[in-house]
């Protein structure tokens, strides 16, 4: 809904302008006032695109944990966020967008029960406190699909914002740390 009324602001703000800018033509096409307007109107659709676009994640060789399954698995991960962002961005349809979540939910679960799986068959030192951050981090899914039930947008973002910027901090910080002490065992 909310994108919605932004479109509709934009288009009520671009017919202003195009009014503003006949009417200044009509009254004498040498108006410094009149130039700006239309400078202003050609510029909107180039300021908006900029505004509205959502980076989505790449996987980038700074990711890698140094482990070829994890690593395969980070990407997909990766990928299951754009999707949802795809899902956020153009508004696909509350079907897609419970579809979207509900895989990468699936998948992330399927994800830490390997990665767990490689610590513990391994003796992973900090097992404990790993498992517990993927756990914390099954807690707030677990509420941005609650919150799904009684604001789709505005959990859809919130949901894509936090594993965004979770998975990124998880790789790069608490990953990277066992995975040396994987490798030493011969994980690869």
């Amino acid at each position: 809904m909310n994108k919605n009324l932004g479109m509709f602001g934009l288009a009520l703000l671009m017919l202003s302008l195009i009014t503003a800018v006949i009417l200044g033509f009509m009254a004498g096409p040498t108006s410094p006032l009149t130039w700006a307007l239309v400078a202003i109107l050609v510029a909107i659709p180039f300021i908006y695109r900029k505004l509205s676009s959502k980076p989505y994640i790449e996987w980038r060789d700074e990711y890698s944990v140094g482990i070829d399954s994890i690593d395969q698995q980070h990407r997909k991960l990766i990928n299951l966020i754009n999707q949802l962002a795809t899902a956020v961005d153009y508004s696909t349809g509350e079907e897609f967008e419970r579809e979207a979540l509900a895989e990468l939910v699936d998948y992330t679960k399927t994800h830490f029960s390997y990665e767990e799986g490689l610590m513990e068959e391994n003796g992973y030192p900090d097992f404990e406190a790993h498992k517990a951050q993927h756990n914390a981090m099954i807690r707030e899914v677990d509420a941005v699909l609650a919150e799904y039930e009684e604001d789709h947008d505005l959990a859809m973002r919130h949901g894509f914002n936090y594993l965004k910027s979770w998975l990124i901090d998880h790789i790069n910080g608490t990953d990277k740390q066992y995975s040396s002490f994987l490798i030493s065992k011969g994980v690869q």
